[in-house]
């Protein structure tokens, strides 16, 4: 049985370039699979992907066009 390794918020925050309370927040809202909350603490695990931003409609990649 693989053991899961994880990483805390700020560690995925500097892995995925965003701010730590951004990945607060998505583990609050359940769009990272397998994070779990120990505590005050975030586990992410250590190979989760990014998830994508869908506070931006999906196609757009600039502010504006």
């Amino acid at each position: 049985m693989k053991m899961l390794e994880y990483i805390s918020a700020p560690e995925a925050a500097k892995k995925w370039e965003i701010s730590e309370r951004r990945v607060q927040r998505l583990c609050e809202e359940n769009r990272i699979p397998g994070a779990a909350k120990s505590s005050r603490l975030w586990l992410i695990p250590k190979d989760a992907e990014k998830p994508a931003d869908a506070r931006t409609k999906a196609g757009r990649t600039g502010k504006h066009e």
